[in-house]
């Protein structure tokens, strides 16, 4: 057995300064993020449908306050964590099937799945606002 000075010696692990930073990392984070955006999404969504059964007046003064510029700034990064969760869910749905384990392709497609969500928001942004 090892005395307590060779034990004092080793480095601790996984520890921050072992691990490299890697788009696979951030993905797992942004996921769960994106999650508990979601869950705050809903709520947004429940007041929603509240006002709108609580007839017009609750509906208008709802919709005012939804247009100001930071519940839209808020709506922007629901929409954006809708759409990188969806993305996201269809990587881990390959991963599912056995594709995508190489470090490269995981890589690539980590690196997707952060585009192909922010992309998403601007074009359902884009299309809320222009139709």
């Amino acid at each position: 057995m090892a005395g307590p000075q060779a034990h004092d010696k080793r480095p601790l692990s996984p520890h921050l300064q072992v691990w490299r930073w890697h788009v696979t990392m951030a993905t797992s984070i942004f996921h769960r993020a994106s999650g508990v955006a979601l869950y705050l999404g809903a709520m947004v969504l429940t007041a929603w449908v509240m006002a709108l059964a609580s007839g017009p007046e609750a509906y208008a003064a709802f919709m005012a306050f939804l247009l100001s510029p930071i519940c839209l700034l808020i709506l922007f990064g629901i929409t954006a964590a809708a759409c990188y969760h969806l993305a996201n869910g269809i990587r881990h749905l390959a991963w599912d099937a056995g594709k995508g384990f190489d470090p490269k392709v995981s890589t690539a497609t980590g690196w997707a799945t952060i585009i192909a969500g922010a992309v998403g928001a601007v074009l359902v942004f884009a299309l809320a606002f222009l139709a």
